[in-house]
């Protein structure tokens, strides 16, 4: 699984012009999933990125997690964070799960994050054209590869 993390102040999620997720402080996740992912990546992943120290202490220090804020979060899917850009100028998408397969992982992941941070996590809606606003809170922006564990 890929993981985009935005520190944010504000963020929402609209789809036909409605807005079906809204927070003013924590993270933005834009996950991605493969074929090769498994429950292991999904628990690996959601303990880093709710336990992840990127929001300022009383010194303006990153020491402080999203738990520790008792921010919110939401998560949307995006399978183009698989894009292979090797060949060409069209990036190839084979890496990325298809719905049959990615659907239940985003949804366990969802589930898994809830548990980890202890409270209800927003969405966007898996497959569905999103317009995603943020105003990110730094800038922070993190990268995260459960293929990667040891960087």
């Amino acid at each position: 699984m890929k993981a985009v993390l935005q520190r944010v102040s504000k963020a929402s999620v609209e789809i036909n012009n409605s807005i079906v997720a809204n927070i003013n402080f924590g993270l933005l996740v834009l996950v991605g999933i493969e074929d090769a992912d498994t429950q292991e990546d999904i628990h690996w992943l959601s303990q880093k990125i709710v336990n992840l120290r990127v929001f300022g202490d009383e010194n303006s220090v990153m020491n402080l997690s999203v738990k520790d804020i008792q921010g919110d979060i939401i998560v949307v899917s995006q399978f183009t964070l698989h894009a292979n850009t090797k060949k060409g100028n069209r990036p190839s998408y084979i890496k990325a799960s298809k719905p049959e397969i990615a659907i239940p992982l985003y949804e366990n992941f969802v589930q898994q994050m809830e548990l980890e941070l202890d409270k209800k996590i927003q969405t966007g809606k898996f497959g569905a054209d999103m317009k995603v606003a943020i105003v990110n809170d730094g800038p922070v922006t993190i990268i995260i590869d459960s293929k990667n564990k040891n960087l």
